[in-house]
């Protein structure tokens, strides 16, 4: 079998592969790469394969660095089946739709701002019609349930644990006579979450393709970041200030409103107005509903004591763009939820424009922003930044707090390759920028030292060398 690592190599975005099998191309994940805004538009644009090619491709969770460019696969000439579970594939209806909108009312925005200098226009890079057909090219299955999805190789999901309906890929692979186990993790969640079940440990893992997103470093303590974004809440609310939250429409939102809801329920939350800013949110919060066979017991309870984790007084789902310009006319403290968590894209980037110039305000970042983003470039205190190509010195109050991960950090991610069975011969490390997934790399060579372990580049071709059984 050869490996094709055609993105997320020693990078976090973009997530890409090809698997040769039997003469088969199998296409794992089909993600939007974030970065530079030329170099993404080409990324994204041109594929490293032809997509008439893939015979099966299978998403492991919806977030859009996985599953954000199946509609432009589908559109270049793509007609098999997308395999995932069954809330994957719920979430990445509403996220694949909702990305087709933001890039077409993007482009529209930078294309009449280019107009002005005497420039041609931009292109979306895909339609709401493409992601629509990308929709229906969707087969969903449950976890622990195997499917034969292509000659010699059948699929197996196991719970990830990182966002609703994420899972580790199971691939059992018949080729030549002989068997072997390639474990392809996804995004491995951290454990103890407070909405998801925990990861869990894949039996008779022979080759194991994993991330890297925080390889070389560890998390802080939950509940003392819990403590200290409260605290910052209630500084910034005292001075008048609001709190805009960058976070992904899909996972962190709602694990943020949970937290919220928590603290407002023990008097730790100042009672000011809280607003998700985003129509995937709203959607994505109802999907979430929907599943709660995702959930663990803790979760449950708080559904059957509080009927919606996901509401409570003082919070406001906003879809309508006229709501969402009208927070700009907010006098007084509130907070602010709104996507995307990197600030690639969609509303965060006018509450950013609109706030982030005033001292009294605060920008608190609750998860990970890739390099080169503006996320990335905010909390790592650069000034000014670029929003809508124009320039804003950053002076407001800016915080970054890991406690809502949804990564496993460098412990986790070892304990769970510690707790999966299997004589690994094969590592393939991505997911990671460079010196996350180096570092990571080195700590795996020592913890299986017997391993082959590799940290690709993009588009670098392996041939998987395995003791077959």
């Amino acid at each position: 079998m050869e490996v094709q690592f055609c993105g997320a190599t020693r990078t976090t975005t973009g997530s890409m592969f090809v698997l040769n099998v039997n003469g088969q191309k199998i296409l794992l994940e089909c993600g939007l790469y974030q970065g530079r805004r030329d170099e993404s538009n080409d990324r994204n644009r041109n594929f490293s394969f032809d997509p008439a090619s893939i015979d099966v491709a299978v998403l492991s969770h919806s977030h859009i660095d996985h599953c954000g460019n199946f509609p432009n696969l589908v559109r270049q000439g793509y007609r098999g089946n997308i395999f995932s579970t069954h809330a994957a594939r719920d979430l990445a209806s509403i996220m694949l739709a909702d990305s087709a909108r933001i890039q077409q009312h993007d482009a529209e925005y930078i294309s009449r701002k280019r107009a002005k200098k005497n420039l041609p226009p931009v292109e979306a890079l895909y339609s709401v019609e493409d992601a629509e057909r990308a929709g229906r090219q969707f087969v969903s299955l449950n976890y622990e349930r195997p499917m034969l999805i292509a000659d010699g190789v059948t699929l197996t999901f196991y719970d990830a644990g990182h966002i609703l309906g994420s899972a580790q890929v199971v691939l059992d692979i018949r080729e030549d006579g002989k068997e072997y186990r390639y474990l392809f993790t996804g995004d491995v969640g951290r454990g103890g979450h407070a909405i998801l079940r925990d990861p869990v440990p894949v039996e008779n893992v022979d080759v194991l393709h994993i991330e890297s997103t925080y390889g070389n470093r560890l998390h802080g303590d939950r509940e003392m970041s819990v403590v200290e974004i409260a605290k910052a809440i209630l500084e910034t609310a005292h001075r008048g200030g609001k709190i805009i939250i960058p976070a992904f429409s899909v996972g962190r939102t709602q694990l943020v409103v949970y937290t919220l809801h928590q603290l407002a329920e023990s008097g730790d939350l100042p009672d000011i107005p809280i607003f998700v800013d985003s129509p995937l949110s709203v959607n994505a919060t109802e999907v979430f509903r929907l599943h709660p066979e995702c959930f663990n017991e803790s979760i449950y309870q708080f559904l059957r004591e509080k009927q919606n984790p996901f509401g409570m007084e003082n919070l406001q789902y906003i879809r309508q763009v006229s709501r969402s310009i009208q927070l700009n006319k907010l006098n007084g403290p509130a907070i602010i939820i709104s996507s995307s968590g990197m600030c690639e894209g969609g509303r965060i980037r006018h509450h950013l424009k609109n706030n982030i110039e005033d001292p009294k305000n605060l920008v608190l970042f609750v998860g990970y922003c890739a390099q080169h983003t503006l996320g990335s470039r905010i909390a790592n205190g650069d000034s000014p930044v670029n929003i809508f190509g124009e320039k804003y010195e950053v002076k407001a109050q800016v915080a970054r707090h890991d406690a809502f991960s949804g990564h496993a950090d460098r412990d986790e991610l070892v304990a769970h390759v510690e707790s999966c069975t299997g004589d690994i011969s094969d590592i393939f490390v991505v997911h990671g920028e460079e010196k996350s997934a180096l570092a990571f790399g080195e700590t795996l060579s020592e913890l299986k030292p017997k391993a082959r372990v590799t940290v690709p580049v993009r588009d670098q071709k392996l041939t998987v060398q395995h003791e077959l059984k």
